[in-house]
């Protein structure tokens, strides 16, 4: 080795570099206090991941696993659940595998922090495999450390977040990789994922329904090369949905319409993609010409929802039906993901620089770069599924979630091409900076935090952090030293109940239990007399609220319930009960 050799540094290889900040973020991805609240204390981010736990624990006491009744949920007969025990059946798998080392309630909090680690490890592994295959490794590693960083992704993957959303991106990036590749493994692959994303949830239904027109527009145009992909997702949707249905729900409702879960309308169309999948493929066997092609997609479509507006007109109006007016402007249009960005705005809510603006960049790169670019197929789709979460997401913040999903796939290639013409010294690398370091959300944490400063006066929005103090264990738990019995709480509050005590609720935020929700929102935000009629009307044994979110009030003047937390009214009916922590509690003597 001659001196300079031994003299020069040792360099380390760029990819290297790169795995190792993959792992450094990785590592930081949740804070260790979170992780350890989770574990010890139950933390969860959401109502949901709360009643998720619920669920599940109800499932290993011995519930049967058809009977998704919360029965401690508007008591005596219960709430029936529409969600899918295929998301709980593996974090039961979990609590069971880790119980005799670690003890029921430990192994609860394990589990609750490590299912959502284990997903996002899949999705990192996702991730990577698709884009390395289209756009080369560096890119894929690129893409995997701006998932890392993408607030829209880490939300939905961290410690606690045991709901159904993280599933279901996963459910719906899988399928996207599936339509990129083409061909009809990859196409018989796609449709069972897009099967067991409605098993999961019907959020993803827009993406599933672009996903299907994409291939059948595709056929229409190119004929025989894009069948098998066509035919294969029709295969796997239609084969694979009823099974999956079910196996989640009990024979004696197989007939029953619901229009919040996977049921015989969302069948009739899944089992309709696999009969315009065969008869495509019978069509095709002839040669037949575009316009043929496009005449039978067209037929297909007005069959399909044809019969599922004359078979099926509940479900017109949406996953909703039968809400009223004020459950729907007291309770679902007050819900955090419920809310706009013109009601975000209003509110002076700026934390949403960090979700909105990357969705919207990496939607313009994606359609740009499908129109301009190479690998335009890979963009084309990449488009397709940001363009509907954008969309929706200016009207519902939720429809941001599925959306974030696929942020990382355009921004791994987008800065991997600024990377190279950085290189070159190409005279349009600061664009391609610009544009690349704009889709990383982290960034965007700067001016979001400038406007909420600027603009602090003009906040009107609840206080987020308080109102989520009352649905902490230090807050609720509490409550399990008083003998059971029905408790009216605040909508949001009542998840965190039946997870940490023995009581049983009014309320909680789900729609199938409308009484319960107009309960809440007369008894808690109206009169006296509107307090004692639901007190009787569901023989409420304990009042609770939480001072930092009061129940809207429903007259001129607070609401009572408002101004007995504020020991500026009294009850002869309701004795106060000193507990620790920020919510204030009475029980009904009379």
């Amino acid at each position: 080795m001659s001196p300079a050799a031994a003299a020069s540094p040792a360099r380390i290889d760029p990819r290297t570099f790169l795995w190792l900040l993959v792992a450094l973020s990785l590592a930081t991805l949740n804070a260790p206090q979170d992780v350890w609240d989770t574990i010890r204390h139950l933390r969860v981010p959401d109502t949901d991941d709360a009643m998720r736990l619920v669920e599940v624990r109800d499932m290993l006491a011995g519930q049967g696993w058809y009977d998704n009744t919360q029965y401690r949920f508007l008591a005596p007969d219960g709430v029936a659940s529409h969600w899918s025990r295929l998301v709980d059946a593996p974090i039961a798998g979990l609590i069971r595998a880790l119980t005799p080392l670690a003890g029921p309630d430990l192994a609860t909090g394990l589990a609750a922090a490590i299912w959502p680690m284990l997903l996002f490890g899949l999705f990192c592994t996702l991730l990577h495999r698709g884009v390395n295959a289209h756009f080369g490794g560096r890119a894929a590693i690129l893409a995997v450390l701006a998932a890392t960083q993408t607030f829209g992704i880490a939300i939905q993957f961290q410690a606690g977040r045991v709901d159904h959303h993280n599933v279901q991106i996963l459910a719906i990036l899988g399928l996207a990789f599936c339509v990129i590749r083409g061909g009809f493994r990859a196409g018989l692959v796609g449709g069972g994922l897009a099967a067991l994303s409605l098993a999961v949830g019907l959020e993803g239904l827009p993406y599933l329904a672009l996903g299907a027109l994409y291939l059948a527009g595709d056929w229409c145009r190119r004929g025989r090369a894009a069948l098998p992909c066509l035919a294969g997702f029709g295969l796997g949707l239609g084969v694979a949905a009823p099974p999956l249905f079910a196996a989640q729900t009990a024979p004696g409702l197989w007939t029953a319409t619901r229009c919040d879960a996977l049921s015989p309308p969302w069948l009739w169309l899944a089992t309709g993609g696999l009969g315009f999948g065969a008869a495509a493929f019978v069509l095709d066997r002839s040669r037949t010409t575009g316009r043929a092609r496009l005449a039978l997609a067209i037929a297909s479509g007005i069959a399909l929802i044809g019969g599922f507006a004359l078979a099926f007109p509940v479900c017109l109006d949406g996953p909703f039906p039968g809400m009223t007016p004020l459950v729907r402007e007291h309770w679902l249009l007050t819900v955090n993901e419920m809310a706009s960005v013109r009601k975000s705005v209003a509110q002076g809510r700026w934390e949403m620089l960090v979700f909105y603006p990357v969705v919207l960049l990496a939607t313009l790169a994606a359609s740009l770069m499908a129109w301009r670019g190479s690998q335009r197929r890979a963009w084309s789709v990449a488009a397709l599924f940001l363009w509907p979460g954008l969309i929706l997401g200016i009207f519902q913040f939720r429809g941001l979630y599925i959306a974030s999903g696929f942020v990382p796939l355009v921004a791994g290639p987008v800065i991997d091409r600024a990377l190279t013409l950085a290189v070159r010294a190409d005279p349009r690398r600061g664009a391609a900076a610009a544009l690349g370091a704009s889709l990383i959300s982290t960034l965007w944490m700067a001016p979001a935090a400038l406007a909420g400063w600027l603009g602090a006066e003009a906040r009107t929005g609840p206080d987020l952090a308080a109102a989520f103090a009352c649905l902490g264990d230090a807050a609720v738990r509490p409550l399990a030293a008083l003998p059971a019995g029905t408790v009216l709480a605040p909508i949001a509050l009542g998840p965190s109940i039946l997870l940490r005590t023995p009581h049983t609720i009014v309320a909680a935020p789900y729609h199938r239990a409308i009484p319960g929700l107009t309960a809440a929102i007369e008894g808690l935000g109206g009169t006296e007399a509107d307090l004692n009629r639901v007190l009787d009307a569901f023989r409420v044994r304990y009042v609770v609220t939480c001072p930092a979110r009061p129940a809207d009030d429903l007259q001129a003047e607070p609401a009572f319930a408002t101004r007995l937390a504020r020991g500026e009214a009294q009850s002869d009916r309701l004795e106060p009960i000193a507990l620790p922590g920020p919510l204030k509690v009475w029980r009904v003597i009379r």
